[in-house]
């Protein structure tokens, strides 16, 4: 099973859900502004895909921090700040039963999670 994490109301979220939706992708719903987001997974995640992608740099919330807690420059203060301030984070994450790791939502990418593997389009 998919699990998109990201914040109900966030528009790029929106499209997510219609994405998965329209293409028949089961998924469950995590809201880390309502439910948190634990450091291990966080760590998890920068391991994987870096931390830097992880924070959203464009959004209101990174614009309203001080120079001081933008000039993270490592993975723990990095996690840190993204436990304080979920909204940093990049919109959606999607994680796959099979262990695809998906940042941001991009259609193409969304693709692979609606073609079986070994399908052709």
């Amino acid at each position: 099973m998919t699990t998109i994490y990201g914040i109900k109301n966030c528009d790029t979220m929106k499209k997510a859900f219609a994405w998965l939706d329209q293409h028949g992708v089961a998924y469950t719903f995590h809201d880390y502004k309502k439910s948190g987001i634990d450091s291990a997974r966080l760590h998890a995640w920068s391991k994987a895909i870096g931390w830097k992608t992880l924070i959203n740099t464009r959004g209101t919330t990174w614009r309203k921090l001080t120079p001081e807690q933008q000039a993270i420059d490592t993975q723990s203060a990095a996690v840190q700040l993204m436990q304080e301030h979920p909204s940093l984070i990049r919109r959606p994450v999607l994680e796959t039963a099979g262990g695809q790791l998906l940042a941001g939502f991009d259609p193409d990418l969304y693709t692979s999670l609606a073609t079986p593997a070994g399908a052709t389009e």
